[in-house]
């Protein structure tokens, strides 16, 4: 639904913080975990489809329809609605409202529903009881830090691969969101029980490489840019000269397990190659280390040349019977696997085209225990997918359809005072992600890069994200956990000892509206970090802390916390506690920090 937090706080205190603009979110996750509202509704209908087969309302062959378990617009169609008779009705060949009320009659009732009600054409709606959400607050503070996360990984090994940036320059905005989305992704898998393997693939060789080791070696023999003689592909940017001046005063350079050194000579291009690439590595490991990103392997792609896995691969895809020779060139038999054309393997000329080393790459995945692999890509590379699965398919070496998964996401435009920042000194053609760190911090970086659909364009608004005030979406999630903190501090400055065992004894206390509203939002972490984790959408998890934020701001601002009765003042600093447990636990996953003061 689209949730308009004016509307809906509308009548709170002048002094409430205002949310963001409105958002929307999906909610389409079933039969994750018992633990979850949702995932239990999912069952009990399940076993009320069960009981219609065996009392024969239902022809026996019937099968299970996919239904979904949603919530309504407004609460006051419940708390969740099914569509299950619906799509039973068909195949039942009965009415859909007769048939929803013989399903409510054959649903177990368990004790977390207060009340069932058909609707419209046969909608199943829920209306749970407020102890449904009273146990997610005691559930919070029981599972602490690991709430929210589930085992449906089951421990197996996903690589995800992301940033993967060719070492010619310095990290521009666009890797900046292919770091924030990948490293947001790894986090939400682990967190639904996946050994994550975090994996960067960067070219060490090629065509960008030369013109890299071109460059600098112009600026060492005392070139310009704009000087006669400057490499015509050349890269133009002030690094360019940073790299040249580190290699002609003889730098040592540590980088992915190495040194280089410079050595002074202008005309040894493998001695500039070597050390320039270093040198950007370096750097880039640098921007990403002050980003909060990190990664367990980097992979170079000149590994699979020099260790024939280039020429395994081909040799492999040969043997299978997938390719034929035509026009003194190797072509593979893709549009057998999916794809639109047959692809070239090894041109004419004896070289590789570019789409062999990826297959090889994704191979080794495959060969080092991935068993499940994520690659984040910007979208123009979409063209490249479907010849990359052709290729593995063709290898016939167990690689599950649709191995690797990707996630592409779009670029970003920058502006600032209502104008579109383009351009970085230091680069020389675009904005670095290290001038956006400078300007907008860390933390709202990271948010403002990964809080839209990464197949949506987005628009990163400088001047937003440097904004102290509740317009700013990452601080006003901050807020929320600050206040919580702050209640905290009030408590013991009033001479309260917050008794948490009596809060738990007398949870059924929150219930009025506001705790409702919270609790709800509280129970809803699970399902949300078992929906981003499968639909690879960490947006989802940016929309519901905004959610969880404004429940807590609506709450703090209409719930007296601090009273005198102990055990309603214990309950309410319970709640508070979980909600800032949530709030923590989602920021983790985002890899944004809870601050306790503001």
């Amino acid at each position: 639904p689209e949730l308009d937090y004016r509307d809906r706080a509308r009548g709170a205190p002048k002094t409430r913080a205002r949310a963001p603009a409105a958002v929307r979110y999906d909610h389409q996750i079933r039969n994750i975990s018992r633990k979850f509202v949702k995932a239990t509704l999912h069952a009990l209908i399940a076993q009320g489809i069960d009981a219609l087969r065996n009392a024969g309302t239902l022809p026996a062959n019937t099968a299970s329809p996919d239904f979904v378990i949603e919530r309504p617009r407004t609460r006051e169609h419940g708390d969740f609605a099914s569509n299950a008779a619906m799509l039973l009705a068909k195949p039942a060949r009965r009415d859909p409202r007769a048939l929803a009320q013989a399903l409510v009659e054959a649903i177990p009732m368990g004790v977390d529903i207060a009340r069932v009600e058909i609707a419209g054409p046969g909608f199943i709606n829920f209306h749970m009881t407020a102890a449904a959400y009273q146990r997610a607050v005691v559930a919070a503070l029981d599972q602490g830090d690991v709430y929210g996360g589930n085992g449906s990984g089951g421990g197996k090994t996903v690589g995800v691969e992301y940033v993967s940036a060719n070492p010619t320059g310095p990290l521009h905005v666009g890797h900046g969101r292919a770091a924030a989305i990948g490293d947001c992704l790894a986090r939400l898998l682990q967190a639904n029980g996946w050994n994550v393997r975090r994996e960067y693939y960067y070219n060490d060789a090629g065509v960008q490489i030369e013109n890299l080791a071109l460059s600098v070696q112009a600026r060492v023999s005392g070139l310009l840019p704009d000087d006669a003689g400057w490499p015509e592909a050349g890269y133009r940017g002030e690094y360019i000269a940073d790299v040249a001046r580190a290699y002609v005063n003889g730098e040592t350079v540590e980088s992915d397990g190495g040194s280089v050194s410079g050595t002074g000579d202008a005309a040894d291009l493998d001695s500039i190659r070597r050390f320039a690439v270093a040198y950007l590595r370096r750097e880039q490991n640098e921007d990403l280390t002050a980003f909060g990103i990190a990664f367990d392997t980097y992979f170079l792609e000149s590994s699979l040349y020099n260790d024939g896995k280039v020429a395994e691969t081909v040799e492999r895809l040969t043997a299978s019977g997938h390719t034929y020779e035509d026009g003194g060139a190797l072509w593979l038999k893709s549009t057998g696997f999916g794809d639109d054309k047959d692809r070239v393997i090894r041109k004419s000329d004896g070289t590789f085209t570019y789409f062999v080393p990826d297959v090889a790459y994704h191979l080794s995945k495959w060969q080092r225990g991935y068993e499940r692999a994520i690659t984040g890509l910007g979208a123009d590379h979409h063209g490249s997918l479907a010849r990359v699965h052709a290729g593995l398919q063709a290898l016939d070496v167990g690689t599950p359809p649709g191995y690797p998964e990707y996630v592409l996401h779009q670029m970003v435009a920058v502006m600032r005072g209502g104008e579109e920042v383009k351009l970085s000194k230091r680069a020389g053609s675009y904005l670095t992600l290290r001038d956006l760190i400078d300007e907008a911090g860390r933390d709202a970086t990271r948010w403002f890069l990964f809080a839209r659909k990464p197949d949506s364009q987005l628009t990163f608004d400088i001047d937003l994200a440097r904004q102290q005030s509740n317009d700013n979406p990452v601080l006003y999630v901050q807020y929320a956990h600050a206040r919580v903190a702050s209640l905290q501090r009030q408590s013991i400055e009033k001479g309260y000892n917050f008794d948490e065992a009596n809060g738990r004894l007398h949870v059924g206390l929150l219930s009025d509206d506001n705790s409702l509203l919270l609790m709800v939002e509280l129970a809803r972490l699970p399902e949300v970090v078992a929906n981003a984790g499968q639909l690879l959408e960490p947006h989802l998890m940016a929309q519901y802390l905004l959610e969880l934020a404004h429940a807590f701001h609506r709450w703090y601002h209409g719930t007296p916390v601090l009273v005198e009765d102990a055990a309603l003042r214990d309950a309410r600093l319970l709640l508070a506690a979980a909600a800032a447990q949530a709030l923590r636990n989602g920021l983790k996953l985002l890899g944004v920090s809870a601050p306790d003061k503001m």
